[in-house]
């Protein structure tokens, strides 16, 4: 494992050990490339970095002496073609293998790479280009992206490098290279986020960054020598950061990608997990939704046995049903592309449904009131916060690139601001609430769109839902939940107050939904996570919304005073 090289302790008696210990010992001039792919080639050429797979039928092993010589070879590939350390390159490559080859390549040299989904539009790239002044674009021609790229680079000046183009210089180019030096401080590499209110900014990681992924994946996934783990997300996204490369290589894991261009499904899902015995799984909990309503004892799950869960807050019902065909306890943590894992149900506590757990090492998670002072009183909802003021965690992101802005927004008062709303219980287990935009104020109260749905779906009728509030002239904002049956269920009367007995029986009355729209699909994002706000602008586009659907659907009562 050769994360231990970077801790002053690598063995833990108790979760206080842990936090106060386990901090990373930083060198001077870390390049992860150079310092962990190529150490670890050097000292154990055949082991398996990656098992990449596609829906094709295609497969191929690749063992840090591959990874470490192709990316020498690539790196003298960008060279040729004019690309110099602090220049940006935008990545389109799904979850190819020589995504991997390239992100090694680019930290050798100092190229900025920026991964992008394959799924964004020109006029998405446009943006990005011109944001950060992209010099290239590499991209795998999946019969849609080339053609959206194309439109975006015409007359811009940008170099266009195609996957193919990498493929084949794997093998030709010199695999000699000199060591490019670089300060800890330099930006490795950007990904584009979006929020509520603002156009996508480009989150900016240091040199630093991969170490802080030794918590993620060597205390949240609990990785080792052996492991081969699987993380879902494609290259796009930073959760391919967290859970396919930095923590899972530093711990001694295999990255497991499977490579799918079909329409997901929990058949392709389980059937790679079991063939090629996977030991560690990592989702959002849309997935885990998923994977439950398939018929599980049709695969051989036996190699599993580590399960991990980010992205949303987890519902309890989706956590006993995967613990009760599994026998394995999901541990859920929380980040975002700004950071490494911060909060997360750690070996030596025993994870509760529903709960993102305790801090991680290193990290001074506070929860601050409107006023910004820290929340002392568990039980209390509070912005999720990360206090700088004595030392900045490894891991955090140095700011939003060119932007100072919009970084000084989120930095303030000696706290970074995630935006992310929790409460903690009277055992130092952090609860999820929401997002700042997401929380319903209703009559006066706060509601959780979380806390609704997690009661909504032990529903045997319920199959995904979405809680979101909508104007109502007597309460400012009502609860509506868009749902999603189960088979053999239909939308009725009857079903609508079921539904709302349900919630008033297993929660407080005044987050009983007052409207509840029945739908055939809720709208996500690319990575899977619950579109609200969508759902939230196209109630918004209604008029009277409150008593049209109300009407339709048998409500009347004034039953949540």
């Amino acid at each position: 494992m050769f994360a231990k090289r970077f801790l002053k302790k690598d063995t833990f008696d108790s979760y206080d050990d842990y936090l106060q210990n386990a901090m990373p010992v930083i060198p001077e001039n870390f390049n992860f490339a150079y310092d962990v792919v190529d150490e670890i080639a050097k000292e154990s050429p055949d082991k398996l970095a990656m098992i990449w797979v596609n829906d094709t039928g295609e497969k191929k092993n690749i063992t840090f002496a591959d990874l470490s010589r192709m990316s020498n070879a690539i790196a003298n590939f960008l060279s040729a073609r004019g690309l110099v350390a602090g220049d940006i390159v935008l990545l389109f490559l799904r979850r190819r293998w020589e995504y991997w080859i390239l992100m090694m390549a680019m930290h050798k040299l100092g190229v900025i790479p920026v991964p992008s989904t394959n799924q964004l539009k020109s006029e998405d790239i446009v943006y990005r280009i011109n944001t950060a002044s992209a010099k290239a674009a590499i991209v795998f021609d999946d019969g849609v992206i080339l053609g959206e790229v194309n439109k975006a680079i015409a007359g811009r000046g940008v170099q266009l490098i195609s996957c193919d183009e990498v493929s084949d210089a794997c093998e030709k180019y010199p695999t000699d290279l000199e060591r490019v030096p670089n300060k800890n401080s330099d930006t490795m590499v950007v990904y584009f986020t979006s929020g509520t209110t603002d156009m996508p900014k480009m989150v900016a990681h240091n040199f630093d960054y991969p170490l802080g992924h030794i918590n993620t994946a060597m205390f949240w996934q609990q990785l080792c020598d052996n492991d081969i783990h699987f993380t879902l997300s494609e290259s796009g996204w930073a959760k391919c950061s967290w859970g396919k490369m930095y923590g899972q290589w530093l711990a001694g894991a295999t990255v497991f990608v499977f490579d799918f261009s079909r329409v997901f499904n929990a058949h392709d899902l389980l059937t790679a997990i079991s063939e090629n015995h996977v030991t560690s799984f990592c989702a959002p909990p849309t997935v885990y939704k998923m994977i439950i309503h398939a018929n599980m004892a049709k695969y051989d799950l036996s190699a599993l046995v580590k399960a991990d869960v980010a992205g949303e807050a987890l519902n309890p019902e989706v956590y006993e049903r995967f613990l009760a065909n599994t026998g394995i306890k999901m541990r859920e943590g929380f980040g975002q592309t700004e950071t490494c894992v911060m909060l997360f149900n750690n070996q030596w506590i025993e994870p509760k449904p529903g709960s993102m757990g305790k801090p991680a090492a290193g990290w001074d998670v506070q929860l601050l009131d409107e006023r910004g002072r820290p929340i002392t009183e568990s039980g209390t909802v509070g912005e999720i916060c990360v206090s700088i003021k004595d030392c900045r965690p490894c891991g955090l992101f140095q700011g939003y690139h060119n932007n100072e802005k919009q970084t000084a927004a989120v930095y303030r008062d000696g706290y970074y601001h995630t935006g992310d709303m929790a409460y903690f219980d009277a055992e130092g287990y952090f609860w999820f609430v929401g997002r700042n935009d997401d929380l319903i104020k209703t009559s006066g109260y706060r509601v959780s769109p979380f806390e609704v749905e997690s009661v909504l779906l032990e529903h045997p009728a319920v199959r995904e839902v979405a809680v979101t509030g909508i104007p109502d002239r007597s309460r400012g904002m009502a609860v509506k939940a868009t749902i999603v049956l189960n088979k053999y269920f239909q939308q009725t009367d009857a079903l609508v107050r079921q539904l709302q007995d349900h919630v008033r029986k297993n929660t407080a009355p005044y987050k009983c939904p007052r409207v509840i729209e029945f739908v055939e699909t809720l709208p996500m994002t690319i990575s899977g996570k619950i579109r609200r706000a969508l759902i939230r602008t196209l109630d918004s586009a209604k008029e009277s919304i409150v008593e049209p659907i109300k009407n339709t659907i048998g409500l009347g009562k004034e039953e949540d005073k």
